[in-house]
């Protein structure tokens, strides 16, 4: 320790008042060292860099792909294995995503680590946060935290800030035998206590711990794509072992084909159905649309510590909000000053209210006062005697003699109304009833007492006393600042039929009313609760909460309790906060939302912060989720019809016994231009939708018709045009190329009228889209250097003749097969058809 610290040390003992506990002996800290019984607490999260690698490596989408790669490398085509590139992409955004998320949690921390006092042997000595022990007499001292568990033992006046774990924004006295809570801290006085829990005992070890617990939040999007995903996984294997039978035969038999090395073509065949049946370019897409929506929301002060809540908020129901930091912003602000009938003059009252505010050190509610009164020009006196606000008094005074205004004179007292109306001489009913009317309806109030013209006593400042002859002359309005854009923002939730509540740790009455200024249930005045009232059982918790707007006097666990509560109603919960009080049930929520000046521990576990604190952002995030949503719904109809069609070709291609119809480097020729490409500009396009559940039983529903369709069409192609042309492909590879171009150009013609349809209406720049990317197509066929890499040619004469004949063939199979899903088509699915024209519109 430094000469400077040694020195500041030593005043500060000076200062502590005389005690004769003499703490632990040197042998009790030893012994309880040994057990364990210390402030350090353990660091770890539930995932480590093994799991978070092994958790997106070995995936079953990645496994399907990689095997695919790997067996057309070893044909030695690595121009039909450029599908593989995006598992690296999709892996490595997942592994980042992960990485930064487990980099937050291992930060996160809710006490500040310090060097605290304690005594021991008699003695006061200075010892780290870690090294309190179980049983240590510690001195606790205004500013400090309290870093453990304990039981106050003796007391001067000191006073707790226990917002971040109870919700509670006015600070706490604490008296003799009562308990603190580590995470709190001292705002005033001094006290020596006997600490009684520590390390992962301890109330704020055991939020942090449960903190720390990871959640993998996983969207409505990511799990109909993982239903299609595994699904798939039950026709990808068999196909595949099919395909690769059928591929053989078709070039001679296993015999001939290892002879001859045509096996390499038949791998490289069966693949393409493989390939075509995972939509790997949907799983890419999702998560490169997450960050990028995640970068337009951090360009609005939105910081998204997780990807897949970008489109969580979209599905939200249910919208919990702490008052302060939400509603509110901790501050307070001066209202109003109401004159009494006993009243003589406002302006000299006025003047007494600016001097009573006047401390040294005021508190909150002085400073409003302040800065109220100063922007009308008033300023502090001189030649004045004070009495400063006590906690324990609940008041403050100040006296003046021989002023030139006779009715300055005197003693003026300002404080809390019950109190100074309860010591004086003479009832005021009609006082009290006013108080009380102004503190029902969310008001801060405190009341003016002025004893005119009476002498100051010797010892007014040394033993300061309340006259019981002083006469209430003004009632003093404050309140809470309410955030301006909390109204607007609250009337656009109840638009979207969002059902907000307010949970706060504050008096029920004035979160009530606070509530009802920023109209958070409209023209209706909100139902306000007791937290202390609610049933523990969480079905009957859910029952009340229908009827119930606002709850004050919430603890930490009932925050939580409530969200399992609304979970059990099959509600989506997004929660609000910025204490640690918010954090277990930010933590269970669907959502967390913290606000920029939150606790790091909020911070930490919540999957958005609005950093700069403005409750208005949140129906950007709102916006910004629905157009994820309501666009990747397009996307995913793009990626499933295509699934949808190659297991078709797949299936048609065993049982008909010919070559498969197109290569690998086809159909991510083709599915570049009729899927992945437009599909990131649909991704991206404006869209305010608002979610309606149903997003894959709508997909499937569009999908299966078009791929059927689809499928159809390239198996016709693939078993007339050999017959039609007179080409044996089994023995000519020349055969075998157009073959497979004209199967491919079928293909390309059915993906872009697929596409049409998804992009509906097409009279915007929708349909502009979809022509340029036909006209990219037939472009690309035509030069020699994209031709000869997919080898791929462009058909001319009668087979151009015939690939008309053949579109026109499926227009027919496309009605045909609409016509045969809506007779024969279970109720979802027609429900879906239903849903999806309604919505294509959008």
């Amino acid at each position: 320790m430094s000469a400077t610290n040694s020195a500041t040390t030593v005043a500060t003992r000076q200062q502590l008042p005389q005690v004769n506990e003499q703490g632990l002996t040197a042998e009790q800290v030893t012994e309880r060292i040994a057990r364990g019984q210390t402030n350090a607490v353990k660091s770890s999260t539930s995932r480590s860099l093994a799991d978070i690698v092994r958790a997106n490596v070995f995936t079953l989408f990645n496994g399907i792909i990689l095997a695919a790669m790997i067996a057309v490398l070893l044909t030695g085509s690595w121009k039909d294995a450029v599908f593989g590139v995006v598992i690296i992409i999709n892996t490595g955004i997942g592994i980042i995503t992960e990485l930064r998320a487990k980099h937050t949690l291992d930060k996160l921390s809710i006490l500040v680590a310090s060097d605290y006092l304690v005594r021991r042997d008699g003695k006061d000595v200075d010892v780290s946060h870690n090294n309190i022990v179980l049983g240590d007499l510690m001195w606790l001292r205004s500013g400090e935290q309290v870093p453990a568990d304990a039981t106050i033992v003796r007391t001067w006046g000191l006073e707790l800030d226990e917002s971040m774990i109870t919700g509670e924004s006015r600070t706490v006295r604490k008296g003799e035998g009562d308990t603190i809570y580590s995470g709190s801290t001292a705002v005033s006085g001094m006290a020596l206590v006997k600490v009684t829990a520590v390390g992962e005992h301890s109330y704020a070890a055991t939020l942090t711990a449960q903190a720390k617990v990871y959640k993998k939040n996983v969207s409505d999007l990511n799990k109909g794509i993982n239903t299609i995903l595994k699904f798939m996984t039950f026709l990808v294997v068999p196909l595949c072992i099919l395909l690769i039978f059928t591929q053989m035969h078709t070039v001679g038999g296993w015999h001939n084909a290892i002879a001859t090395g045509e096996w390499r073509q038949a791998v490289v065949s069966s693949v393409a159905g493989v390939v075509g049946m995972v939509p790997e370019g949907l799983v890419l897409l999702t998560s490169l649309n997450f960050a990028l929506a995640a970068i337009r929301l951090a360009r609005k002060n939105t910081l998204v510590q997780d990807l897949d809540s970008v489109e969580t908020l979209a599905r939200v129901d249910a919208l919990n909000l702490d008052k302060t930091g939400t509603i509110t912003d901790g501050g307070i602000i001066y209202d109003d000053f109401i004159a009494l009938p006993d009243c003589v003059n406002k302006q000299h009252a006025m003047q007494a209210l600016f001097d009573l505010s006047n401390e040294e050190n005021p508190n909150g509610t002085g400073k409003a006062v302040l800065a109220g009164l100063g922007e009308q020009g008033f300023s502090g006196s001189s030649d004045l005697q004070r009495v400063p606000f006590s906690s324990a008094r609940k008041w403050s005074a100040v006296a003046f003699h021989d002023l030139p205004d006779e009715d300055r004179n005197g003693v003026w007292y300002m404080g809390a109304p019950e109190v100074l109306l309860s010591g004086l001489s003479q009832q005021y009913p009609d006082v009290l009833r006013q108080v009380n009317e102004y503190a029902n309806n969310g008001m801060r109030v405190l009341l003016i007492a002025h004893v005119p013209n009476a002498p100051v006593p010797a010892d007014f400042e040394t033993n300061p006393q309340l006259e019981a002859s002083a006469v209430p002359v003004a009632i003093v309005l404050c309140s809470e600042r309410i955030h301006s854009d909390a109204e607007a923002t609250l009337q656009w939730f109840r638009e979207q039929g969002v059902r907000c509540r307010v949970i706060s740790g504050d008096n029920p009455v004035t979160v009530g009313a606070i509530a009802g200024k920023v109209k958070l249930t409209g023209d209706r005045k909100p139902v306000a609760m007791d937290a202390r009232e609610l049933p523990s059982d969480i079905d009957e918790l859910a029952r009340v909460l229908e009827g119930v707007d606002v709850l004050g006097r919430v603890l930490p666990e009932q925050k939580k309790a409530i969200v399992q509560a609304l979970h059990t109603q099959q509600h989506v919960v997004a929660m609000t906060g910025d204490g640690v009080n918010d954090t277990l049930a930010i933590k269970e929520a669907d959502l967390g939302i913290a606000m920029g000046n939150a606790a790091p521990a909020t911070k930490a576990v919540a999957e958005v912060v609005l950093v700069d604190s403005k409750f208005s952002h949140l129906p950007d995030v709102v916006a910004r989720g629905r157009q994820v949503m309501a666009n990747m719904e397009r996307v995913a109809s793009l990626f499933v019809t295509k699934t949808v069609y190659s297991a078709l070709i797949s299936l048609g291609v065993v049982l008909m016994g010919i070559p498969f119809p197109y290569l690998p480097r086809h159909i991510s020729y083709i599915g570049a231009l009729t899927i992945g490409a437009p599909a990131f500009f649909l991704a991206l396009a404006p869209n305010t939708r608002r979610y309606i559940p149903g997003f894959l039983r709508r997909v499937v529903a569009f999908s299966l018709p078009c791929g059927i369709a689809t499928g159809l069409s390239v198996l016709l192609s693939a078993w007339f045009i050999p017959r039609f042309m007179h080409w044996n492909v089994f023995a000519s590879s020349q055969e075998l190329f157009w073959l497979r171009s004209m199967c491919a150009t079928v293909l390309f013609l059915m993906g872009v009228y697929v596409l049409a349809r998804v992009s509906q209406p097409l009279r915007s720049w929708r349909g502009w889209l979809v022509l340029a990317f036909l006209a990219i197509g037939v472009i690309g066929v035509c030069i020699p250097f994209v031709a000869n890499f997919f080898a791929y040619g462009l058909p001319g004469g009668v087979a151009l003749a015939y690939l008309a004949l053949q579109m026109a063939i499926a227009t027919v199979l496309f009605v045909v097969s609409l016509l045969v899903f809506r007779r024969f088509l279970p109720g979802w699915m027609k429900a879906g058809i239903s849903q999806y024209k309604r919505l294509k519109k959008n």
